[in-house]
C-alpha cells in the first residue's frame, strides 16, 4: 500500500464542516480561515520594504503592479485550495508523487530556500520593529526572534481555529493602523487613481515591480494553502466537494483583498508622506518611521507603524514554519518534532540576518529585505508550473479539473512571471560578469543560468508523460531494537499489538500469536499520525485515517478467516498516551509493539514510543525488532 502522511498532521481536517444542521452564514464562517492565514504572507515586513521603496521612488505609479499581483494571487490560490480540498493533497506532497527523485530534490531545495527568505523578511521586521520601539539593537531583536518559535506550538494545542483567530487578531491590528495613519496623511485619491494605470518608468522600476510580485505571490503560500484547506471536515461527495471549493473562493476573495488594501495603503502612504515631500530614497524601514512624526506631525504615527510592524512579523512567522513543515514532510517524507522543524525554519533566517548586521552593517538590512523578495520571486515558477499540470489532470481531479479558461488565465499568468523573472535574473547576470574579471564566477553564474532553464524545462514537460517514474511511499519506516526486560509466559487472553503498518507488522503480529491460545482474542492498534487524530479524534475522516482504517480491515479479515479472534482499534492522539489509553480500556493482559531502534539524540528528534508505554502500563510488554 502506498501509504501516504497527511498535511499538517497536527491539525488535518480538526474544523467538522460535515453536519448538515445551521444556519448557511455559520458554515460561511466556519470555513473562514485559511486564507487568512495565507493572506499574512501577503503583507509580511518584506512587502513593507517593497511597497514602501516603490511608493517613497515612484509616488503612486506602482499600485497597478499591487493590483496585478493581487488578482494574480487571488488566482493562484484557489488553484492550491483546489488541489487541497480535491485531492487531498498538498503541492509537496503532489510532487513527490509525479517528478523523478533528483527533480523533487531540487524542488525541495528551493522551496527551502523560499521558506529561508520569507522567514528573513519576518525576522527582520520584527527585529526592526522591536528596535523601532523599544531602542533595542538590530542584532539583539534579531537574536530574540528565535523565541517566538514556539508561539506556534502553543497555539496548535488549542486548536485551528483558534489559532486563525490570533493571526486575524494580528492582521487587524496592522490593518488599523495604516487606516489611521492614512488618515492623517490625507492622499489626493485623484492622484491615487492614476496609479492603477499600468506603467515601468525605468529599470529600478522594473526591480522593485518584480520585488513587489515577489512579495505578494509567494510560493510557500502555495504550499501552505494546499494544506490548511485540509484542516477543515467536508463530505467527501460531489455537493460536498463543490460546496467547499466555492466556500474557499469567497474565503480567499475576501483575505486577500483585505491584504491587498494593506499593501496599498503602505505603497500610498509612502507616496502622499515621502514622494510627495522629496524623500525619494526612502528604502528603508528605519527612514520612514524616523520621518513620520514630523512630516504628519503626531507621535502617534511611528509608534502605530512600529507596532504594525510587529504584528506583521510576529504573524508571518507562524505561517512561515508551517509552511517549512508541509515542505519537509511532502518532499522528504520526512515527520520530525514540530518544535525541532520551526526551530530549523527560523535559524536559516536569523544566521544570514545576523551575518550581515555584523559584517555589512545595519544599513543594509534594506537591501536584504527587497533582495529577499526579490528572491521568492525567482522561485515562482518551481511552484505554479506544477500546480497548474495538477489541477489540470482529469485522471486525478476528475470533474473538479480547472476549466479552459482558467488554465489560460494561470498559463498567462506563469509566462508573465517567468519572463520577467528571466528579465531581472539576465540583466543583474550581465551587469556582474561585465563588471567582473574572475572567470570562474562568471562560468558559475552561466551554469546556475542553464540549470535554472532546464529545471523550468522538465517542471513543465514531464508531467505530460503518460506515466511517472515509480515513486517511494511517503511512509517513514523505521528499524526495531531488540526484545526489552524479561518476560514472564503465562496464559494470556487478550493480547494488544501495536501496529504501525509497515513490512514489520508480519513480525509484531507473529509474535503475539506465539503468546497466546485458541481462546485468546488479539486486538491489533494503530495510531493515526494526522492533524484530524491530534483534534478531531475519532471523528478523524481525513486521507490517511481512511486509509489506514482499510488497511486495518484487511489484517483483522485475514485473521478471521484463520479462524483467529481480531479486534481492529485506531488511535488519533498522541502515540504512545494513545496505545496506554486503547490497552487499559480493553483490559489487554499483553502488549507486543515495535520498538524504533533511534538511541541519543535520535530520541530527541523523532520521540520515544516504547519506553514511554512501558512505563505506563502494568502489563508485560514485548517489544520485537
Amino acid at each position: 500500500m502506498n501509504h501516504q502522511h497527511t498535511s499538517l498532521g497536527d491539525v488535518h481536517q480538526s474544523v467538522d464542516m460535515t453536519g448538515s444542521g445551521g444556519a448557511r452564514w455559520r458554515k460561511l464562517l466556519a470555513f473562514f480561515g485559511p486564507a487568512y492565514l495565507v493572506s499574512v504572507g501577503y503583507m509580511d515586513p518584506g512587502n513593507w520594504a517593497t511597497d514602501l521603496a516603490g511608493g517613497s521612488q515612484y509616488g503612486y505609479k506602482l499600485l497597478w503592479v499591487l493590483l496585478m499581483s493581487n488578482l494574480m494571487a487571488l488566482l493562484l490560490q484557489s488553484l492550491s485550495a483546489r488541489l487541497g480540498i480535491v485531492r487531498g493533497r498538498d503541492l509537496a506532497q503532489a510532487n513527490r508523487e509525479t517528478y523523478p527523485a533528483p527533480v523533487n530534490f531540487i524542488l525541495y531545495i528551493l522551496a527551502e530556500i523560499a521558506i529561508a527568505a520569507t522567514d528573513l523578511a519576518e525576522v527582520l521586521g520584527m527585529a526592526i520593529g522591536i528596535q523601532l520601539l523599544t531602542g533595542l539593537p538590530l542584532e539583539w531583536g534579531v537574536s530574540i526572534t528565535v523565541f517566538d518559535t514556539f508561539l506556534l506550538l502553543v497555539l496548535q494545542r488549542y486548536g485551528i481555529r483558534k489559532m486563525e483567530a490570533f493571526i486575524i487578531a494580528l492582521v487587524a491590528i496592522v490593518g488599523i493602523s495604516f487606516l489611521i495613519e492614512l488618515i492623517m496623511a490625507k492622499p489626493a485619491l485623484n492622484e491615487v487613481v492614476v496609479g492603477f494605470i499600468p506603467s515601468i518608468p525605468d529599470n529600478a522600476a522594473l526591480y522593485i515591480a518584480i520585488g513587489i510580485i515577489g512579495a505578494t505571490v509567494m510560493p510557500h503560500n502555495l504550499y501552505l494553502h494546499s494544506a490548511l484547506v485540509q484542516t477543515r471536515k467536508i463530505k467527501r461527495d460531489d455537493a460536498g466537494i463543490k460546496q467547499a471549493l466555492k466556500l474557499n473562493f469567497i474565503d480567499s476573495a475576501v483575505a486577500l483583498n483585505l491584504a491587498f488594501l494593506v499593501n496599498a495603503a503602505i505603497l500610498i502612504l509612502a507616496a502622499s508622506v515621502f514622494f510627495k515631500a522629496g524623500h525619494t530614497d526612502i528604502a528603508e524601514i528605519q527612514d520612514a518611521h524616523k520621518l513620520m512624526e514630523g512630516l504628519l506631525g503626531s507621535k502617534l504615527a511611528p509608534m502605530l507603524f512600529a507596532i504594525a510592524l510587529i504584528a506583521a512579523g510576529q504573524s508571518s512567522t507562524v505561517t512561515g514554519t508551517l509552511a517549512g513543515q508541509i515542505v519537509m514532510e511532502g518532499y522528504l517524507s520526512l515527520r520530525i518534532n514540530p518544535w525541532l522543524r520551526r526551530l530549523i525554519t527560523r535559524l536559516l533566517a536569523i544566521i544570514p540576518a545576523l551575518l550581515v548586521i555584523l559584517i555589512a552593517g545595519p544599513d543594509k538590512v534594506g537591501d536584504l529585505l527587497v533582495f529577499s523578495q526579490v528572491l521568492l520571486s525567482m522561485q515562482l515558477g518551481f511552484a505554479v508550473i506544477p500546480l497548474i499540470h495538477f489541477v489540470s489532470d482529469k485522471k486525478t481531479m476528475g470533474k473538479f479539473t480547472i476549466k479552459p479558461i482558467v488554465k489560460v488565465a494561470a498559463w498567462i499568468i506563469t509566462i508573465i512571471l517567468v519572463y520577467l523573472n528571466g528579465r531581472m535574473v539576465y540583466t543583474e547576470a550581465a551587469k556582474y560578469i561585465a563588471g567582473n574579471s574572475n572567470v570562474f564566477v562568471d562560468i558559475i553564474i552561466i551554469a546556475a543560468g542553464i540549470g535554472f532553464i532546464t529545471l523550468l524545462f522538465i517542471t513543465i514537460i514531464y508531467p505530460m508523460m503518460s506515466r511517472s517514474w515509480p515513486k517511494a511511499s511517503a511512509q517513514i519506516h523505521h528499524t526495531h531494537e531488540i526484545t526489552l526486560g524479561k518476560l514472564q509466559v503465562p496464559v494470556y487472553y487478550r493480547i494488544a499489538m501495536a501496529l504501525d503498518f509497515s513490512k514489520d507488522d508480519e513480525k509484531i503480529i507473529a509474535n503475539a500469536l506465539a503468546h497466546g491460545n485458541p481462546q485468546t482474542e488479539y486486538l491489533l492498534i494503530h495510531i493515526v499520525e494526522s492533524a484530524s487524530a491530534k483534534y478531531l479524534g475519532r471523528e478523524s475522516d481525513d486521507f490517511e485515517t481512511r486509509k489506514d482504517q482499510e488497511q486495518m480491515d484487511k489484517y483483522v479479515t485475514l485473521l478471521r478467516s484463520r479462524d483467529i479472534r481480531a479486534k481492529g482499534l485506531l488511535g488519533y492522539r498522541h502515540r504512545a498516551k494513545e496505545i496506554v489509553r486503547l490497552v487499559k480500556e480493553e483490559k489487554a493482559d499483553f502488549l507486543v509493539l515495535g520498538g524504533h531502534g533511534h538511541t541519543g539524540i535520535k530520541d530527541w528528534i523523532y520521540g520515544e514510543t516504547a519506553n514511554q508505554v512501558r512505563h505506563q502500563v502494568r502489563i508485560p510488554v514485548l517489544v520485537v525488532q
